[in-house]
């Protein structure tokens, strides 16, 4: 493989973390890991579409994204986003795609909903929600914790707004759900039919660091490996729809309530997502066609050998 394939293939993987964030909610198991390999406690490294890539025609990096905090409106809310952690394979032939460890690849903080259920339905002229509403003094039947879930395949990627500024990067499809004693286990705002459609761009490029290591994750400059560091890039959106609250029980009463405090459904250009700078992590083999046709392998046993 030429030097500038090898390079191309490693940026995809990078621009492709630069927007991670904003990806579903999940969970995995992690792994503690020396050095330059610490950033990739879950990359899925024994993932059969990983393993199999033969360094010549199909490489595979590994990718991780951290940002510490955002926020997204949703009609009339504003909620602070906590810290998010996405780690995936990417896995890059005529064609690039992610591989997700085992349980998802977003590890995310819980969101509370300022005002709680409160501040989402009350008050109310509906008797069945007057009722709740006067339940609500309790702070463990008021807290409403929010969590993003998929609804659908991500779609439309740009490798060159990736790498950039000011343009989509990609579309993602997501669900909000809502979880409070009184409210379904099944209230979303948002559904797999009606999806809230996030189309994140960079507010600035990231900027860019390379570092060479050795497989047990010691920096060295004549290392297997290659690390690039993407760091400073914010992004945000203010283009999506958010459609109304749905399943949340009462026979469609909750969800009304929800909809009329929250002013949902709303409208493009009523909703804004924010995700302050985020650092992003790349990592494969320098030189992948050295090690053809078991360069899937062999990174994945550099990964293991990094572990303690």
């Amino acid at each position: 493989m030429s030097p500038s394939r090898k390079m191309a293939g490693i940026v995809v993987a990078g621009a492709a973390a630069t927007f991670a964030a904003l990806l579903p909610a999940g969970s995995a198991s992690a792994a503690t890991l020396n050095g330059a390999w610490a950033p990739f406690t879950r990359c899925p490294v024994d993932d059969p579409a990983m393993l199999a890539a033969d360094g010549t025609n199909v490489t595979n990096t590994c990718l991780a994204t951290h940002s510490s905090s955002g926020s997204i409106t949703l009609g009339n809310t504003t909620a602070t986003t906590g810290a998010t952690d996405l780690q995936l394979g990417v896995v890059s032939g005529s064609s690039l795609s992610l591989v997700s460890p085992s349980g998802g690849g977003l590890v995310s903080d819980s969101v509370k909903i300022p005002g709680g259920l409160l501040g989402l339905m009350c008050p109310s002229n509906v008797p069945v929600i007057t009722q709740i509403c006067r339940q609500l003094t309790d702070n463990t039947l008021n807290n409403v914790i929010a969590t993003v879930q998929p609804a659908g395949s991500p779609k439309d990627f740009s490798l060159l707004n990736g790498l950039g500024s000011g343009s989509p990067i990609i579309t993602l499809p997501v669900k909000i759900h809502l979880q409070n004693p009184f409210l379904a286990s099944t209230c979303t705002i948002g559904s797999d039919s009606n999806p809230i459609l996030l189309k994140p761009k960079n507010v600035t490029a990231p900027a860019t660091a390379l570092t060479r290591f050795d497989g047990n994750g010691t920096t060295d400059e004549n290392g297997d490996l290659l690390r690039i560091d993407l760091s400073g890039a914010s992004l945000t959106d203010d283009s999506f729809a958010v459609p109304g609250a749905t399943g949340c029980g009462g026979l469609g009463l909750l969800d009304a309530a929800v909809n009329l405090k929250t002013g949902l459904p709303a409208a493009a250009g009523k909703n804004k997502l924010v995700l302050n700078s985020a650092s992003t992590y790349v990592a494969g083999l320098n030189e992948p066609g050295a090690f053809a046709p078991d360069a899937g392998k062999k990174l994945s046993a550099f990964w293991h050998s990094a572990a303690h």
